[in-house]
């Protein structure tokens, strides 16, 4: 089978399309034909390579996707052959404290596809059966490959830490990005009024599309315009996954007794923080990663049902996994870039 791999850390370039073995099945496994896999930013992080974290070559790519049950394990029941799937991007073992509260993501054995090992960025895949389930009637599925990490990741941002409810006032920084399209629909769903920053008018088309008011990201001072739009409150929820280019507007973008919530910083580690400022309007910063698994067929019963949908800028072949790459690293999408396997 044809997968995609890295041999090295590097550029968009280091990506390879292999031709390895085919998997088999295990007990309590099944064999996935992959159909499609979503570009995060992870991928890049990945390729890249992160400090303190050591990844082992080579390595395939790809953290979320859907496919096609293509063979059952020995003990497997509940699913069969030809049965189209999710595909969970996180794993655990179901044992710790933090699983059975069900928060499964914050376990310390906790570890995603494509990252702490094999991901999806190929043609089949073996894994325990209880990390698929059945993808709903009437989504397409490359099309739905782009809602899993996404939308997980969102959930846990605004529901599990942010805890937002109905009536209050949500910034969504990048909000043409796969999470940040999926947390203006969250928070759209749960009654709030969202805000969002886009850097170019496609961007703004979309977030203002998806529900939000377009905020333009590429003025400098781009938070005053968060106030005024807010008669001169701010948010009391700021979804920032940006990092040190956003981090000082998006501080100064909330209200009293605000909540910044973040998940990523795709601009860098490191950010400044005036405690003054913190302590004084009595604000709150949250660190959130990924969601409850538990979250994900509630985000796909809402895709089917229209509440949700998955922001695709385009969908590439698999062998075109550098250029989505290389498109997602200088910012030239709005949405999510899915790769369609076998395609």
């Amino acid at each position: 089978m044809k997968a995609i791999r890295i041999h090295a850390h590097g550029g968009p370039e280091v990506l390879s399309c292999d031709e390895i073995q085919t998997p088999e099945p295990k007990a309590g496994e099944v064999l996935v034909r992959v159909l499609g896999v979503s570009v995060n930013h992870l991928d890049l992080w990945v390729r890249r390579g992160m400090p303190g974290v050591k990844i082992p070559f080579p390595r395939i790519l790809g953290c979320d996707g859907t496919g096609e049950i293509a063979a059952l394990g020995p003990g497997v029941s509940g699913l069969k052959v030809g049965q189209r799937v999710v595909i969970e991007p996180g794993v655990s073992s179901g044992k710790s404290a933090h699983d059975l509260a069900g928060m499964d993501h914050l376990s310390d054995d906790y570890a995603i596809r494509g990252e702490h090992f094999d991901g999806l960025d190929c043609e089949f895949v073996a894994l325990p059966a209880k990390y698929v389930f059945a993808l709903p009637a009437g989504l397409d599925p490359v099309q739905a490959a782009a809602a899993p990490l996404a939308f997980l990741t969102a959930w846990g941002l605004l529901i599990s830490r942010a805890q937002a409810k109905a009536g209050e006032q949500v910034l969504v920084l990048a909000g043409a990005s796969g999470v940040g399209s999926a947390a203006i629909q969250i928070a759209r769903d749960l009654g709030c009024s969202v805000l969002a920053t886009g850097s170019t008018p496609a961007k703004r088309a979309l977030v203002e599309d998806l529900g939000a008011i377009p905020v333009d990201s590429s003025k400098e001072g781009w938070e005053k315009e968060v106030k005024t739009l807010t008669k001169g409150r701010g948010a009391d929820i700021v979804v920032e996954h940006v990092g040190p280019a956003t981090w000082d507007g998006s501080m100064r973008s909330l209200a009293r007794n605000g909540r910044l919530v973040t998940c990523g910083a795709t601009t860098g580690p490191k950010v400044s923080l005036l405690l003054p400022h913190v302590f004084i309007k009595n604000l709150s910063v949250l660190g959130s990663t990924m969601g409850p698994r538990t979250a994900l067929p509630v985000i796909f019963q809402k895709l089917a049902a229209g509440i949700y949908r998955v922001a695709v800028d385009r969908v590439l072949p698999l062998a075109r996994a550098s250029e989505a790459h290389a498109l997602l690293e200088s910012r030239q999408v709005a949405g999510k870039i899915v790769l369609e396997v076998g395609r």
